[in-house]
């Protein structure tokens, strides 16, 4: 019912930037919050940041403060990471979501992904 287009993704060296964009289909899309995963081969799949519906609310993984930037534009039914000083330990497949929930609880937003996934962008960064 709700598709995820991602692009952006590719091949970048260390200190270098990329810009990851994810359209939805469906109208749903302002209605939740989003988020961006990564998973690097023989690894869990982790949130690296989250938006609230609004985009007043954002999370991040600690690793990624002060280096990514998630931003959304409901008009366009599109959410965006901004990737800056690249490491190479971000090389990961990176997936945006549709969120079920967001929610502070035990001292930090919580953020619970439901089953609606992008295809996945591979991001590749070189020392």
């Amino acid at each position: 019912q709700v598709q995820l287009v991602e692009s952006g993704g590719g091949l970048v060296q260390a200190g270098g930037s990329l810009r990851l964009s994810c359209t939805a289909s469906a109208r749903t899309f302002s209605f939740n919050a989003m988020g961006w995963y990564r998973q690097a081969p023989g690894k869990q799949r982790e949130l690296v940041a989250a938006i609230s519906s609004g985009g007043t609310i954002t999370k991040f993984l600690e690793s990624v403060k002060g280096r990514f930037t998630i931003s959304r534009d409901n008009a366009k039914n599109t959410v965006y990471l901004q990737m800056n000083s690249l490491k190479p330990e971000d090389t990961a497949v990176y997936y945006c979501n549709v969120g079920e929930r967001l929610a502070f609880s035990y001292g930090t937003w919580e953020y619970t992904p439901s089953d609606y996934w992008g295809q996945g962008t591979q991001v590749t960064v070189s020392s």
